[in-house]
């Protein structure tokens, strides 16, 4: 039965159901994917989209992704056909990744399919999945290279492609974008493990036929008309939830303009103006006084700065709405074209997804006063072997990534958390059983860096201690991260988490030009490299790479600190590889 007036019932069953959708997805893509980034460290995201391409709910997944995908559906939806892909139909299915394109970085496939309505051909809904896979080519293994300047460098890029047209898959044209186009560019090589990449993609593509099943049962349960009416009322409760929250806001700090910066550890400052409108509880965010693109890779895409934004206004929001455009209804964002949000397309960018939104975040909360600094950061490694040899040749070899943990800041009533992901990233990290049997690696400490976190009445979580042994030569690793020169901030007096470190131990070897004189112990020390923020190296057998990450910020003057709900937890004795000891068990 049709019901076109808003029931606050069912207004919260079809906010549930849709969520429940998009979840459904996520658990197929979960359980269908191969790869340890999907299927271990969670680094996907699964939404259902209007046939206009908004948001209008989304699984608990990525917030870089969830905010940042409808721009992905809108350009498909508006530009399918001039890209020469003809126009969308039954069984399609739409692989792109390009930042025009409404992508984040280039590693984030989004895999986008329409659902047509039963009796006609008109698009009712998308189903969209994006997974972040770790090696589509580049410069580098992981295509996470932190040396990158231009685009091409980062992979494989895509626009717009039927990897699925009327039902039927193309791997061949899968193959020519994923291998032969980005081996063209000088230095560059496809993805090393075509494989895996194509098995995931295989998952996205399985994971959005679900959410088209489910939809599908929807409407049959309901009819299109209810649905479609109710997908309206949850926008416009999303939308009014977030104008009261600017019209409180306004009158909690007697201000209708809001103002806060903070700047990328190479000086790039990230500027915000927040102007309320508290009668209609709109506002503008103007970025006006943002530094210029960077010949480097931490240009943002301008998607990529609205899901900054749509997250933290969904997290400052005290009723319990999904994130969806509504929203983002009230604000109007403006961005200088040409600055390091809004960049050419053929700007770096792979940092700009996970280092640059972070530090958006940490803007928009700052001029809120909502909260600390958390570590402002992804703490990105990544790893491998393979790619083109002297002659063009490709060797298949593989790529590993991850994101490391940190400390979140701290807030007017708590304390930051220890040891966790922050704001834009919502990924685990692998599990070290799995990490250690898969990878030429040894995990020699994972713990929490104690004393991390800035002082404060409220104290910022503190930052954690990863320390990776190489077990294989000539070991391509790379570090991409920030919050190694600026601090995150405390607020109200608070003082700032303590900045990361990267740090190569390096074996000496007569091959590399080391001294091998042993000291007076008869030992050989390694050398003790700092990385920086962003490096890359061949790595030697039993060379070591150990990231400190950064803590967050504290809250309120330091003295009488508030009584954590716990104590910090005891550091566990050093003990070893966990699979060593687990073959030790066995074998006893």
């Amino acid at each position: 039965m049709p019901a076109l007036a808003a029931d606050p019932v069912l207004l919260s069953l079809f906010s549930n159901r849709f969520m429940a959708v998009a979840e459904s997805m996520g658990r197929s893509l979960q359980q269908t994917s191969i790869s340890t980034n999907i299927k271990e460290r969670l680094d996907f995201s699964c939404a259902i989209f209007a046939a206009d391409g908004s948001l209008i709910a989304n699984a608990p997944h990525l917030p870089v992704h969830l905010g940042s995908m409808s721009f992905a559906v809108k350009y498909q939806a508006d530009h399918l056909h001039e890209l020469g892909q003809g126009s969308f139909k039954r069984g399609d299915v739409v692989l792109a990744n390009h930042p025009s394109a409404g992508g984040s970085h280039l590693p984030d496939m989004t895999c986008i399919t329409p659902v047509f309505a039963p009796d006609r051909d008109e698009i009712i809904f998308f189903t969209a999945s994006r997974g972040h896979h770790a090696d589509i080519g580049g410069i580098l293994p992981g295509s996470m290279p932190p040396n990158s300047t231009n685009i091409f460098e980062e992979g494989a890029q895509i626009r717009s492609f039927k990897i699925v047209s009327e039902g039927v898959y193309d791997r061949d044209g899968l193959v020519r974008v994923l291998v032969d186009e980005p081996s063209k560019y000088a230095g560059c090589s496809g993805t090393r493990c075509f494989r895996d990449v194509e098995s995931d993609l295989k998952a996205q593509i399985a994971a959005n036929h679900k959410g088209i099943q489910l939809l599908n049962d929807l409407v049959e349960e309901w009819s299109l008309e209810t649905v479609q009416t109710y997908m309206t009322h949850i926008r416009e409760n999303a939308e009014l939830s977030v104008r009261n929250l600017l019209r409180r806001v306004a009158a909690i700090q007697n201000a209708t303009e809001l103002h806060a910066f903070d700047y990328m550890d190479d000086g790039s400052p990230i500027e915000l103006h927040i102007t309320i409108d508290p009668q209609t509880g709109s506002a503008v965010f103007d970025f006006d006084g943002t530094g210029p693109e960077v010949c480097a890779n931490h240009n943002c895409p301008t998607s990529v700065a609205y899901s900054a934004i749509i997250y933290a206004l969904r997290c400052m929001v005290s009723e319990d709405i999904p994130l969806n455009q509504g929203c983002l209804a009230p604000i109007d964002v403006r961005i200088p074209q040409g600055s390091l949000l809004s960049p050419s397309d053929t700007a770096a960018v792979v940092g700009g997804n996970v280092l640059t939104s972070q530090r958006i975040t940490d803007v928009v909360f700052r001029a809120f006063e909502a909260a600390a600094a958390s570590q402002g950061d992804c703490n990105n490694l990544t790893f491998g072997t393979g790619g083109n040899d002297e002659t063009g040749r490709l060797i298949e070899g593989f790529g590993y990534y991850e994101t490391i943990a940190g400390g979140s800041g701290a807030g007017p009533s708590w304390h930051g958390t220890s040891g966790v992901h922050t704001h834009m990233t919502n990924t685990r990290i692998t599990d070290p059983e799995i990490f250690e049997r898969r990878y030429p690696v040894y995990l020699r400490q994972f713990g929490l860096r104690s004393g991390s976190g800035g002082r404060g009445h409220f104290v910022g979580g503190d930052g954690v201690i990863r320390d990776i042994e190489f077990l294989e030569p000539r070991m391509q690793v790379s570090i991409l991260s920030e919050r190694r020169v600026h601090r995150p901030y405390g607020l109200q007096g608070g003082e700032p988490g303590s900045n990361g470190v990267n740090l190569w131990i390096k074996q000496r070897r007569e091959e590399d030009g080391d001294l091998l004189e042993p000291d007076r112990d008869g030992h050989l020390p390694p050398r003790v490299i700092n990385l920086g923020g962003k490096a890359t190296a061949q790595f030697g057998m039993h060379d070591r790479i150990v990231v400190y990450t950064p803590g967050g910020g504290g809250f309120g003057t330091p003295g009488h600190q508030e009584a954590r709900a716990s104590p910090r937890p005891t550091p566990l004795p050093y003990r070893g590889s966990v699979v060593d000891w687990q073959s030790r068990q066995v074998s006893a």
